[in-house]
């Protein structure tokens, strides 16, 4: 299938995480099928859900006194590393 935007441009297909897109490498379009934003929204709220019950651990755990202090150089609970859509295009 041509992109419906360049018209001359074929599109590529990929799937990441489950969820197929359909990309245009020229102009770098990006078409979805049905259900396929579903996934992405799903796939985000789980995350997100994710990173408010750690947050949610870690609080508790500080008020509670059993809290470490991260080591030099360590990564912090809170960096989130790529999004979604980031790795999606990886």
């Amino acid at each position: 299938m041509n992109c419906p935007v360049c018209k001359e441009s074929a599109l590529a297909m990929s799937e990441r995480l489950g969820v197929e897109i359909d990309y245009c490498p020229q102009c770098r379009g990006v078409w979805l099928d049905r259900g396929e934003l579903d996934k992405v929204i799903q796939y985000t709220v789980e995350r997100q859900m994710g990173h408010i019950a750690q947050a949610q651990a870690a609080s508790s755990a500080y008020a509670s006194g059993h809290h470490t202090q991260p080591r030099h150089g360590a990564r912090h609970e809170y960096s989130r590393g790529k999004s979604f859509l980031e790795r999606l295009f990886d």
